[in-house]
C-alpha cells in the first residue's frame, strides 16, 4: 500500500499533530489492516458511505483510491 500523505501535504503547517493522526494512524495504522477487511471491500464501504452521507468532498479522493485498489 502506498503511504499516505495527504494530511501532511494540505495540513502538514498549519495543524501537524492533524496531519500526523491523517496520515500514521488513520491510514498507516488503521485503513491498511488488511487481515481484518481488505482493501478492496474497504474501498466499497467507504465510498458507500460517503455517498449516502452526502460527503461528496472526499469523494473524489475515495473514488480513486478505490480504483488502485481494483474498483472498477
Amino acid at each position: 500500500m502506498k503511504k499516505q500523505t495527504a494530511g501532511h501535504d494540505l495540513l502538514g503547517e498549519f495543524a501537524p499533530q492533524f496531519a500526523h493522526l491523517n496520515d500514521e494512524l488513520l491510514f498507516g495504522e488503521v485503513w491498511s489492516r488488511e487481515q481484518q477487511l481488505p482493501a478492496h471491500q474497504r474501498s466499497m464501504i467507504t465510498i458507500a458511505a460517503l455517498i449516502s452521507a452526502g460527503n461528496f468532498e472526499q469523494l473524489s479522493a475515495h473514488l480513486s483510491i478505490g480504483k488502485q485498489n481494483g474498483i472498477s
